[in-house]
């Protein structure tokens, strides 16, 4: 089957990334476009194989090779099969297979930069950190930061060009529904438990509430491989009546409806799926200064935004907010009219499309 679109993406499991292009693709005229996947890491049992399927995209993967080389002759291999008009890298340490797959021929090829460039760069290992900045000469980045870290940097391995292309999320999934009035207050956390999200920070703020007789209660969203780590360091806290590590939820709409507040304390972002998604439902959120969290956030209004690693800033801010619902309230409105006017599905699919279309691809 010849697709117009091929996306090539790490892999499908729960990331913010997979379910950015699970928006994409789900946006899209997909009988026009005729998308399709491939996926270097397949694992048949991730959440996101099913959800593209569903869409009627298929989805492409390496059987029974354990060898880089070998992956990359059958990428190569089905690049060609395939005849992509354009071959867009989703993830960051798959730029270079992606140019690679495509060098010498007429297929358009981009790649992305989801995150912090340089964490980026650093997570993938030096050579492919450097290869994957260095190529595909033009890459998408999904925040303003990334793309002004790339611009000071400066370097031989860094992309010629790059265009920035916010996440976009489903306003419909997303609802607004009122701040509960209700004690304990709850505050929600929603991400991997990676060390780059600083989950420390929540939990030490939890302790300092507790301390201080603040009656509230925090939920962590999400699995990873430090959950017994940050499970012990609740113990040590003493604050393990206080914390509940939830693993991974389907229904993330619901459990944000549910809590008061929603709290964001990575060190290195993009343009974080959670913070949008807390402040379409109407929630304040209370974030560390990383990636375009500040252009998503207007302190005061729809939030506060805190310095990385402060954990006495977060622990006030998040004071302010559990004794005052009625600020909770209007800051959660206000965060709703902010997600209507920039967050939607048909921004995404628009300037992405614009992208193609100034990189060549003729619709």
């Amino acid at each position: 089957m010849k697709c117009r679109l091929l996306y090539l993406i790490g892999e499908l499991h729960t990331g913010g990334s997979e379910r950015q292009l699970c928006y994409l693709l789900r946006a899209m005229d997909r009988e026009r476009y005729k998308p399709a996947v491939a996926v270097w890491n397949f694992c048949e049992s991730d959440i996101h194989v099913a959800t593209i399927r569903a869409l009627g995209v298929p989805v492409y993967f390496f059987a029974d090779v354990n060898s880089r080389v070998a992956k990359l002759r059958q990428f190569r291999s089905l690049v060609k099969k395939l005849q992509p008009e354009v071959v867009h890298s989703w993830s960051f340490y798959t730029n270079f297979i992606a140019y690679w797959g495509t060098k010498g021929t007429s297929e358009i090829c981009l790649g992305s930069i989801r995150s912090d460039y340089l964490w980026a760069i650093k997570e993938c290992g030096f050579t492919v950190g450097k290869l994957s900045a260095r190529w595909p000469r033009k890459q998408i980045c999904n925040s303003v930061a990334a793309a002004n870290s790339v611009c000071r940097a400066k370097a031989y391995f860094s992309p010629a060009t790059v265009l920035v292309v916010r996440n976009g999320i489903d306003l419909n999934e997303f609802f607004f529904s009122a701040v509960p009035n209700s004690r304990p207050v709850r505050i929600l956390g929603i991400g991997y438990l990676l060390p780059v999200k600083r989950w420390d920070l929540l939990l030490i703020a939890m302790e300092q509430l507790k301390k201080r007789g603040v009656d509230c209660v925090a939920q962590i969203a999400g699995n990873g491989p430090l959950r017994s780590e940050l499970e012990n360091l609740a113990k040590d806290l003493g604050i393990l009546d206080r914390v509940q590590f939830l693993g991974h939820i389907d229904n993330i709409a619901k459990l944000i409806s549910e809590a008061t507040i929603v709290v964001h304390t990575g060190d290195a972002e993009g343009c974080p799926n959670a913070v949008m998604e807390a402040m379409a439902c109407g929630r304040p959120v209370v974030a560390t200064q990383a990636g375009d969290i500040s252009s998503l956030i207007e302190h005061g209004k729809t939030g506060f935004v805190v310095p990385r690693g402060n954990s006495a800033a977060l622990v006030e801010h998040m004071e302010r907010l559990i004794a005052d619902v009625n600020l909770c309230r209007r800051m959660g409105e206000a965060a709703r009219v902010k997600a209507e006017s920039v967050f939607g599905l048909e921004r995404l699919v628009q300037e992405t499309f614009e992208v193609y279309r100034a990189s060549g691809w003729r619709e």
